[in-house]
Parts: structure tokens; sequence; C-alpha cells
């Protein structure tokens, strides 16, 4: 476990999302692809944000308070743009995965798009180290190999 790197738990390849979408397409891909959060990138297929199930919670909120106070104001549609974090904590695919889970308990965040060079190649998340965990605890607890 000591020497995994981030490319060996990282899902891949990366399921990520425009930043013109809207937060209806942005909430359907999350439930297609049963994600919590996505990475945003841009026609240049550069990362630009990060958008996560309670930024699209919220911001689907905020569009029906919004009809609701102002029910003859032309509709505005939020997209993932509107309410995307754009300050990305990443991690490198050749990256220890001790970092990566230092990395989500420092920011407090679930997960990290995972980057080589400029390109995000997958992510990786606080329940794919669980997962290791629970999988590494069993196999010593049970005196077998973990797969």
């Amino acid at each position: 476990m000591r020497d995994l790197l981030v490319r060996d738990l990282m899902s891949a390849p990366p399921i990520w999302i425009s930043p013109e979408a809207t937060l209806n397409e942005a909430e359907a891909l999350m439930d297609t692809e049963r994600v919590r959060r996505l990475p945003v990138v841009n026609a240049d297929g550069r990362l630009v944000g990060i958008i996560s199930r309670g930024d699209v919670r919220e911001g689907l909120s905020a569009s029906v308070v919004h009809h609701l106070l102002a029910p003859d104001a032309q509709e505005h549609w939020l997209t993932v743009a509107d309410v995307m974090s754009t300050n990305v904590i990443t991690v490198s695919a050749d990256a220890p995965i001790w970092q990566a889970a230092e990395l989500m308990l420092e920011h407090k965040i679930g997960g990290l798009p995972v980057m080589e060079g400029n390109e995000v190649v997958g992510v990786v998340t606080e329940s794919d180290i669980f997962k290791l965990l629970v999988r590494e605890l069993r196999s010593e607890a049970t005196g077998t190999q973990a797969s």
C-alpha cells in the first residue's frame, strides 16, 4: 500500500463537464455516472473548475427562489460556470496515494482531479481511498493478500 500511486487508484477516464452546461445537465450527468463531483473542462481541454452535487443543489435552489420572487423576469438558467469552484486543488497521477489523502484532509474536500501535465486524466476520491483501506485491513485480518 505504501508504494501505491494516485494512478493506481484513480477513476479513469475522467467524467467531466463543460462550463456552459446547465445545472440540470450537470445533475443528470452526476446521476447517470453515479459521481458526486465533476471536473469542469473548457473547449481547449483546460481544467477551469470543479462542481459538486452540493453546488448543483444550491444553484438549482437559488434558481427556483428567483423564479418564485420574479415570475415575470426573463428566464435565466444557471450554468456550471455560475456555481463551480475555480480554485481547484489537483494531484499528479504520479503522486503517492498518501499525498492525495493528505490534500483532501487539509482542504476538507472529497475528491481531486488527477493531472498529467495540463490534462485531466482521472479523479481520485475519499471513497477510493476508503475502499483501499478496507481491502488492506481485511486482508491483514484474514491473512490473505489484498488484490
